[in-house]
């Protein structure tokens, strides 16, 4: 959903009685809250996401939305809107970088530190406000305990080894496509960035989904030719 999409969702929200907040297209907590909100008024799971049965009760509307615009997997979303943001260089830190503990009431004062957790941490918790994240969510192994287990799919949690499967290091971030031996990864601190890059399906240790969110919907994406390989995940 486009900036333009939450702003028609929350101004009908306004219309209804239920108040979302600032009309600016950012999906917020007060703007999930009044999703909720309107979600349990109608008989509908109330999770905060804008799926196909609260767009159409939202629009009062008596046929499928198939195609309108909807906030399936807003975590995944987040995480897209992010792509570039970079480390600086030197002593400095990003802010934004930074910014992601702020979600989770995070301790963390130093892009230095592996932030790949971080980000997926952030991206989950802005926009699954329910949804339980690891205890220690800077540790990429530990978003093995994370959702459910799921297939390799969009939007999914891939976790990954780094140095040797033995070794507790590791590596996180979403699942964004595939090659024939490669997973199209969406994540954090890969090169110091965000961005998309593959990673070989050898170092795979497990795919998570959150337990808040609709069920797998299995969408398996062909990824670019383009993207390089990460060499980088520290």
């Amino acid at each position: 959903m486009t900036r333009d999409d939450w702003k028609r969702v929350q101004s009908r929200l306004m219309k209804l009685g239920y108040n979302p907040g600032p009309i600016d297209g950012i999906r917020g907590r007060l703007t999930i809250s009044a999703v909720k909100r309107f979600q349990e008024a109608r008989g509908l799971v109330a999770d905060g996401i804008v799926g196909r049965l609260t767009l159409r009760a939202l629009h009062r509307l008596d046929r499928p939305v198939d195609t309108a615009p909807t906030d399936d997997m807003p975590w995944y979303d987040e995480a897209r809107g992010l792509i570039g943001t970079r480390e600086i260089s030197g002593p400095d830190s990003n802010d934004t970088i930074l910014a992601f503990a702020d979600t989770i009431d995070l301790d963390y004062d130093n892009d230095d530190i592996p932030w790949c957790g971080l980000f997926v941490a952030h991206c989950v918790g802005a926009t699954l406000g329910d949804e339980p994240l690891p205890s220690n969510p800077l540790g990429a192994r530990q978003w093995l305990k994370f959702g459910q287990a799921c297939e390799p799919q969009l939007g999914a949690v891939l976790v990954f080894w780094r140095g040797s499967q033995s070794d507790w290091r590791g590596h996180v971030g979403f699942y964004a496509g595939e090659d024939s031996e490669h997973f199209h990864v969406l994540g954090g601190n890969q090169s110091n960035a965000v961005n998309v890059m593959r990673l070989s399906k050898s170092r795979l240790l497990g795919a998570r989904w959150p337990v808040t969110a609709g069920p797998p919907t299995g969408q398996k994406v062909a990824g670019n030719a383009g993207v390089q390989t990460s060499v980088n995940e520290a």
